[in-house]
């Protein structure tokens, strides 16, 4: 493994973390992937075990990571990242997005380590401006049911911005917009597996609300290329990555019957408690500093998606 660039992933047997470890393995570096696997799932990165790249590291990052070697990236995607997730392990994702970013950080730190972190469009909270922009503050109720991750990844966001400021680590940080494809969970409770499931057991499909809230959905793949080329720039402040397509829920759920062929009708349910309007991304900054927009639409994606979930 001389001269091998090597990077820790947290988070690397979730969803998109282990779309991360397969890239990086590919472009030639070496992977240690670090999970508890809370939400995270080892059939995502079943297929890497054997690699001489690749290793694997069952941690809590909320506790103290001690790892031997060289470490030149560090890339914080541990949390649990959905709602039903969030909601069922409040206190483990505060401690994730507060503790795990501070030892992430230490990590980095001591290994002298280029740093990412995992940030979310829910630091925007219920917009009041829009679409939203990285200089907007956001509008997220601290006490309510999802402020366990809202605020989980604001304090994240200072915390790296003060490591940035403060110790002078090079940090990035990515708010990362709707994202799917496969490896997503079928009980992951956001709205793409949940849609898709209901559709292929042909079970009615549930539409929070009226439907009219909207949502910007961007494929797994545009997001990890948005990410990589985030982590080798030179921007250390917070960058969108999405995709600007705006749907309404009502929308989204009419095309996936439409694609997968299912006899499922749609039923409506209360909206929950502080559940975003609208949430679609600015990538202004994405497009000018890293060079990078989204390629995949929403129909081949959500193909690629149910076919997935199909052979699930």
């Amino acid at each position: 493994m001389a001269g091998k660039k090597t990077v820790v992933i947290t988070g690397g047997a979730g969803f998109l973390g282990s779309h991360l470890c397969d890239q990086f393995i590919a472009d030639g570096l070496k992977v240690i992937c670090v999970d508890n696997l809370i939400t995270g799932n080892l059939n995502n990165i079943k297929h890497l075990e054997k690699n001489k790249s690749f290793e694997f590291v069952k941690h809590d990052v909320s506790k103290e990571i001690k790892l031997p070697g060289k470490v030149d990236y560090v890339m914080h995607f541990a949390s649990p990242a959905s709602p039903v997730d969030y909601l069922k392990y409040p206190i483990p994702t505060l401690k994730v997005g507060s503790l795990g970013t501070h030892n992430t950080l230490g990590l980095a730190k001591l290994k002298k380590a280029r740093f990412l972190m995992a940030s979310t469009s829910e630091v925007y909270g219920d917009p009041e401006v829009h679409p939203q922009k990285e200089d907007y503050w956001g509008h997220v109720n601290p006490v309510g049911p999802r402020g366990c991750y809202d605020e989980a990844k604001r304090f994240a966001e200072a915390i790296v911005m003060g490591y940035h400021r403060y110790h002078k680590i090079d940090t990035k940080i990515v708010r990362i917009f709707n994202t799917y494809g496969p490896r997503m969970r079928i009980n992951d409770g956001r709205v793409v597996p949940n849609f898709i499931y209901q559709a292929l057991h042909n079970k009615p499909i549930t539409v929070y609300g009226k439907g009219n809230q909207t949502r910007s959905f961007c494929y797994y793949s545009d997001l990890r290329d948005g990410i990589i080329k985030l982590l080798y720039s030179d921007v250390n402040t917070p960058v969108n990555i999405g995709n600007p397509g705006e749907f309404t829920i009502l929308e989204f759920a009419q095309l996936v019957i439409k694609m997968s062929g299912t006899k499922s009708k749609i039923v409506y349910k209360p909206l929950p408690t502080d559940d975003p309007k609208q949430r679609q991304p600015d990538i202004s900054k994405a497009k000018k500093h890293l060079k990078w927009k989204p390629k995949v639409d929403l129909e081949q994606g959500l193909k690629e998606t149910i076919q997935w979930f199909k052979n699930q």
